[in-house]
């Protein structure tokens, strides 16, 4: 019951995210060759548990990061940044972190499903705690 909550989120989220920006493309002119993008439209739950499967999402935000950076994260400009320097691999956001974190294991667990330049992406990964989670850099502090 509860993946399926979460997936009906995920696509409700992801479907407002990537059809938004499209409201009244009708009616636009063609755009040029040279203004054509990959969409990257995303949405990040986050929920305090061990894994995705078993955590219903507590929060979420939606993330576009082409044409412009927009959504409802709290750092959307930041956050595109940060996943454009990584080369949209979210493993690598936060090496070399120095945040200085208790080692107290209170799981939290990030998921990230959408787009990301026109490829779908789905990526899950469980924190010891938020310190470590925020450690992370801005995509993952929502």
């Amino acid at each position: 019951m509860r993946n399926t909550a979460r997936w009906a989120a995920t696509l409700g989220l992801t479907a407002t995210a990537v059809c938004g920006p499209l409201t009244g493309a009708a009616l636009a002119e063609p755009a040029a060759a040279s203004s054509l993008y990959a969409p990257s439209a995303l949405v990040l739950t986050l929920g305090h548990g061990e894994s995705a499967a078993t955590v219903t999402p507590e929060r979420a935000v939606t993330l576009t990061c082409a044409p412009t950076s927009s959504g409802t994260h709290p750092a959307a400009a930041a956050a595109c940044a940060e996943l454009r320097a990584a080369g949209g691999d979210f493993d690598a956001l936060g090496a070399g972190s120095d945040a200085l974190c208790t080692r107290e294991y209170k799981p939290v667990v990030v998921t990230v499903d959408g787009v990301w330049r026109g490829q779908r992406v789905s990526y899950e990964r469980t924190f010891a705690n938020e310190c470590v989670k925020s450690s992370y850099g801005t995509l993952f502090a929502f």
